[in-house]
C-alpha cells in the first residue's frame, strides 16, 4: 500500500492503493475552489496508470454543484480508461446533494473506503455508465 498526496494550503488530496483500488481522499469542501484540485489529482493518477478509484468523501464537510460536476467529469475520464469508480460517503447531507442532482442512483455508494475496497475491482464497472440501479430509486 502506498500513501501519498497532493497538497495546497488547507487543501489536501491524498491517495493510497488498497486491494487494487486507488482511494482518493478529498478532505476539503468540494466546491468551486477545491473541485479542480481533486479533478487534477485524479487526472494525474490516471496518467500514472491507476484505473480503479474510490473517491473518499468521508472527510469532506461540504459538496456543491461544482463538486458534482467534477465527479461526473472524472467519471467520464475514468470510463475512457476502462476503469471503475466507487464513492465512499456516509454523510446524509452530502448524499442529499447527490440525490438532488439526480446522481444518487447512478453511483455505487459505500459507508467507508474500507467497505468500498473489500472486493477487488471488477471488469468494466463503468462500461454501461451511467447505469441506474432500480433499487436506489
Amino acid at each position: 500500500m502506498s500513501d501519498q498526496g497532493i497538497e495546497r494550503p488547507h487543501e489536501t488530496v491524498g491517495y493510497r492503493v488498497t486491494n487494487g483500488w486507488t482511494v482518493v481522499e478529498a478532505n476539503g469542501e468540494i466546491d468551486i475552489a477545491y473541485a479542480p484540485v481533486v479533478r487534477a489529482a485524479v487526472i494525474r493518477l490516471l496518467a500514472a496508470g491507476h484505473r480503479h478509484f474510490v473517491l473518499d468523501l468521508c472527510g469532506a464537510p461540504f459538496l456543491d454543484s461544482t463538486g458534482l460536476g467534477m465527479i461526473v467529469a472524472v467519471t467520464k475520464r475514468i470510463q475512457t480508461h476502462h476503469g471503475s469508480l466507487r464513492i465512499a460517503c456516509a454523510d446524509k447531507r452530502l448524499l442529499r446533494v447527490f440525490s438532488l442532482g439526480g446522481l444518487r442512483p447512478v453511483y455505487s455508494f459505500h459507508d467507508s473506503a474500507e467497505q468500498a475496497t473489500t472486493r477487488p475491482p471488477g471488469a468494466e464497472e463503468l462500461a454501461d455508465w451511467p447505469h441506474v440501479d432500480p433499487a436506489a430509486r
